[in-house]
């Protein structure tokens, strides 16, 4: 009797054993399928794969959408979507707890203004300010102190723009008063109102003029009566991909991004 369930033990045990072979290959093959997932949130870069939200100065417009084209390529299986307005305009975004993961703004001022809210800033192109008139210079405006004309209509950005800012510091230099005829919320606006012949110039980034050739002629200004905006990028505290925002704020300073904010006429760092 005793060999009997001897038998019967030593049956089970190997029934056990066999049972618990797949199980074993199984678990391996679920960690295996684990390692996989975690390998999957990284690019081929080694950036983490994310939808990223940034939000951008106005003048980054037509630039940043071949940048961000630019970087899901190097970054498959990353999304970045871009949303543009006044830097007044996004650091009230900012303030009000917009989802974003990443900032851009036209001028320094802003950004030092949202510094409880934002990772330390890198400064990744600069610009300068050209005077925009219609196509062919029709008024045959040639300085800023033509602006100061009363026949002339002047559009400006409003001065708690920085494009507005930076136009009130340079004319306040010269001791050159514009009374212009509007004053706008970005520099898409200023420069939308010459294209449409709504004004008969304005003051906008050279960068914003180079993408309306066909509509606008740009007017230097002198270096020495003009003013240099710097464009300083940080990533957003709130964000939910911080190593993603982190990764493409980084990017920027590479030569790949500084070689297509350039060729928009960007200026480096």
């Amino acid at each position: 009797m005793s060999l009997l369930l001897t038998r019967r033990r030593a049956a089970a045990a190997v029934l056990t054993a066999a049972l618990l072979v797949p199980l074993a290959a199984c678990g391996n093959d679920d960690k295996k399928d684990a390692d996989s997932g975690a390998e999957a949130t990284s690019s081929a870069s080694g950036a983490p794969k994310a939808d990223l939200t940034v939000l951008a100065a106005s003048s980054l417009t037509d630039v940043f959408k071949e940048a961000g084209a630019a970087y899901e390529k190097a970054n498959p299986g990353t999304k970045v979507t871009f949303s543009f307005a006044g830097s007044q305009e996004l650091a009230a975004q900012v303030k009000q707890g917009a989802p974003a993961d990443a900032l851009v703004t036209a001028d320094t001022k802003t950004m030092d203004g949202l510094s409880g809210d934002t990772g330390k800033p890198t400064v990744i192109a600069k610009n300068r300010l050209v005077i925009a008139t219609g196509e062919g210079n029709p008024e045959k405006v040639e300085n800023l102190k033509d602006l100061a004309d009363p026949q002339l209509k002047v559009v400006l950005a409003a001065p708690e723009v920085p494009v507005g800012r930076y136009s009130e510091q340079i004319l306040d230099a010269q001791k050159i008063e514009v009374k212009p005829v509007s004053q706008e919320p970005n520099v898409r606006a200023v420069l939308s109102k010459v294209e449409l012949g709504e004004a008969d110039a304005g003051l906008v980034y050279k960068t914003d003029a180079a993408t309306a050739t066909d509509k606008v002629d740009a007017i230097e200004i002198p270096d020495a009566e003009n003013a240099i905006a710097s464009y300083p990028a940080a990533t957003l505290k709130a964000s939910k991909h911080s190593e993603a925002a982190a990764a493409f704020v980084a990017w920027l300073s590479t030569p790949e991004a500084q070689k297509i904010l350039q060729g928009a006429g960007f200026q480096q760092p």
